[in-house]
């Protein structure tokens, strides 16, 4: 029996979060939350991490910084940013460094899993 794909969340409970892990998780996928972009670094799961779903507005490491810290590091993790309102001038950055997605928060929970599954199929065909 295959294993589910992880995904793996790093943002704060005040952002993405565990609201984001609640629908991600109900919708059947493994998941992991990491308050911040250093924890997620150091937790020793980049390797297991099938996509990630970060806010682009972290403290410390934001979310542009931990996508290009990853791709210099020769880790190219399928990626959905989540910005708390749209923003035009991050979306081309995020798309830049090769996001799948930047969602803004009312993009809503569908369009969420709809980008995660865009960036698991590659997976589910191999």
């Amino acid at each position: 029996m295959r294993e589910n794909p992880l995904v793996s969340i790093v943002g704060d409970n005040d952002s993405v979060g565990w609201a984001v892990a609640r629908v991600i998780g109900a919708a059947g996928f493994r998941i992991l939350v990491f308050p911040s972009a250093e924890e997620f670094i150091a937790s020793g799961q980049i390797d297991s991490t099938a996509c990630l779903v970060v806010d682009l507005h972290l403290p410390g490491m934001g979310g542009l910084r931990l996508q290009s810290h990853l791709v210099a590091s020769g880790r190219h993790i399928p990626v959905v940013f989540i910005v708390s309102r749209a923003d035009e001038k991050a979306r081309a950055r995020g798309m830049e460094l090769g996001a799948v997605d930047v969602l803004d928060r009312a993009s809503g929970e569908q369009a969420l899993l709809k980008a995660i599954r865009r960036m698991l199929k590659p997976l589910d065909q191999g």
